[in-house]
């Protein structure tokens, strides 16, 4: 089996309790987009370890054995002392759309790679079979962990081993659009799977279809692309529109790109075509979507093992 290695941070997550939308009581969670990718991953039995860093205080120490209990393996997860974990607030609205709060600016994540022990994490991160990161992954980090992110990337790219990169954008943490455009397109040509979000590249200023966005992410070496489009489902890199399954009404959009993901990625790393990967990867995404929170606590019917 692989051993998968994802990049960034996992927060904790206050959104609505089930019917609390009038009394306005809140639940805590944990989420995070590529923890949500790793998580599934986990449950699909993938061999994961997440790469990041949490505090030393009761909240960090309740997420390592949350995720723990998930099958995610930490010990890639660094400490930081005196730090905490970033935070952000869910709110959905009645079609399921999310918009997210976030207080994040003193993360213990930001630190990974500047702690005693990231260069030993390193050297086993860069014994992995998959490398998964995100855009936010790089957008946390100072310009030395960027740095450091790109370089494991090039790496284990250069060996033939699966980079995996989605180009997931927040303006809030960048300081403009081209340095996140300049970003990205150093992270594109580092992955051997380019997982691009239509709306997202036009948020950066890009323009043109998702055909365009593949090109643009092919013209950069970003390998085998898969655009992402919504509801309207995915493009292949053979060029053909995969719509999911059915349309649904969905309850919360949280994670839906981040399950998307790690329904491809498991398929693809057992050997499927990517029109199979993609089938797989819009199962898990509807799956989530009906249910609430970016991760859904497993229930039947179970996903991960029909």
């Amino acid at each position: 089996m692989a051993q998968i290695v994802v990049v960034g941070e996992g927060m904790l997550e206050i959104c609505r309790a089930p019917g609390a939308e009038v009394s306005g009581d809140w639940r805590l969670g944990y989420g995070g987009d590529t923890l949500n990718t790793a998580i599934h991953l986990a449950r699909f039995g993938e061999r994961v370890r997440y790469l990041t860093a949490l505090g030393d205080d009761p909240f960090s120490d309740e997420l390592r054995e949350r995720w723990g209990a998930e099958g995610i393996d930490p010990a890639l997860i660094l400490t930081a002392p005196g730090a905490m974990p970033g935070l952000y607030a869910i709110s959905t609205d009645a079609e399921g759309d999310r918009s997210f709060s976030y207080w994040r600016g003193e993360s213990a994540a930001r630190q990974v790679f500047a702690l005693p022990g990231s260069a030993a994490a390193l050297g086993a991160a860069g014994e992995a079979d998959m490398l998964i990161f995100s855009l936010i992954s790089l957008a946390i980090l100072p310009e030395a962990g960027r740095e450091a992110l790109l370089g494991l990337a090039a790496s284990l790219r250069a060996q033939g081993k699966m980079v995996a990169f989605d180009g997931n954008y927040r303006p809030r943490l960048w300081a403009d659009a081209a340095e996140a455009r300049a970003w990205r397109d150093r992270a594109v040509a580092c992955c051997t799977i380019g997982l691009p979000t239509l709306e997202d590249e036009q948020a950066m200023g890009e323009s043109g279809s998702a055909a365009d966005t593949a090109r643009r992410w092919q013209a950069l070496g970003g390998g085998e692309v898969i655009v992402k489009l919504g509801a309207d489902g995915c493009l292949l890199p053979d060029g053909q529109i995969l719509p999911p399954p059915e349309r649904l009404r969905p309850r919360d959009t949280s994670g839906a790109g981040d399950a998307f993901n790690a329904g491809y990625l498991h398929a693809r790393a057992a050997g499927h075509p990517p029109v199979e990967a993609a089938a797989a990867g819009h199962r898990l995404a509807g799956w989530v979507v009906m249910r609430p929170g970016a991760v859904p606590a497993r229930a039947a019917p179970d996903p991960y093992t029909g």
